[in-house]
């Protein structure tokens, strides 16, 4: 019987392998960054978050935000996945009159909890979340996934400063640290160095961590849920494109569809990643 890592690794798998799917069949999409935050929002998932798919509006569920709204197909993976609606709707994927677009819509996808895609308004979003919640007396817990190149809007940093001054220590942000942006490498671009002296400096509990490490994901969680007082944010490094080699740290596949001999020799590379956690 595999334990739970095993389990969770395998499942992330598939996760990427539904991405890659999605996109493939859609002609367009962002798999470099949906593919580095997949062992993260694997683990919220399936391990993290307290969530009813029979009841997505349920008062006392966690709420999970994705800042970075681009990264969306990841998302979808996940909600399908945990019920939230069927497989089979994954390959409507930015079609006309879907459900699943190009950037998660609230009023229209079960399980999404916010119009993400214009970038630094999420962690604002989650963070109007979680006062409500201190403010109602509720003890769940709001969790908010941004980019790294998302966090050199200044929005980002209003939220952060307000987020400690007001101690939401029911918010839980993750940057997914993968280095790269849709024009280059985020040092060339603006360089976010140092970035855990920053959140601290902010008065954020800092957490750091390797992002495709399941083990150290699920304990950064369980060490978050722990804050007094203080927010707390889990800097998770990662790969851009994790788990198919000619993707990762590649910033040309920050959005872009893969050709059809593309998509086989990535599904093959995934498969073979299952085959060998067996």
């Amino acid at each position: 019987m595999p334990d739970k890592i095993t389990e969770l690794q395998e499942k992330a798998v598939v996760m990427r392998q539904l991405v890659l799917e999605m996109i493939y069949r859609a002609g367009s999409g962002h798999p470099g960054g949906s593919l580095s935050s997949a062992d993260i929002v694997t683990a919220l998932y399936f391990s993290v978050l307290n969530v009813d798919p029979t009841r997505p509006d349920w008062p006392e569920r966690d709420r999970f935000i994705l800042s970075k709204g681009h990264a969306c197909p990841i998302l979808y993976a996940a909600l399908a996945l945990k019920g939230f609606f069927p497989v089979e709707e994954l390959w409507t994927l930015r079609k006309l009159g879907s459900r699943l677009q190009g950037h998660p819509d609230r009023l229209k996808t079960p399980g999404v909890e916010a119009t993400t895609g214009s970038l630094g308004q999420g962690i604002s979003i989650a963070l109007g979340m979680a006062l409500g919640a201190k403010l109602h007396g509720a003890k769940h817990r709001v969790y908010a996934l941004l980019g790294d190149g998302e966090i050199q809007e200044g929005q980002v940093w209003e939220a952060a400063m307000a987020a400690a001054h007001y101690c939401a220590d029911n918010l839980i942000a993750i940057v997914d640290n993968n280095g790269l942006q849709i024009d280059g490498s985020n040092d060339e671009i603006m360089s976010l160095n140092p970035l855990p002296d920053k959140w601290s400096a902010f008065g954020w509990r800092v957490l750091t961590l390797d992002g495709h490490n399941m083990s150290e994901i699920l304990q950064a969680f369980e060490d978050a849920k722990m804050a007094k007082g203080q927010p707390t944010v889990l800097l998770a490094r990662t790969v851009k494109g994790k788990g198919v080699s000619f993707m990762e740290n590649q910033s040309e596949w920050h959005s872009g569809a893969p050709t059809k001999e593309q998509f086989e020799k990535a599904m093959e590379e995934l498969r073979s990643m299952v085959v060998q956690n067996d």
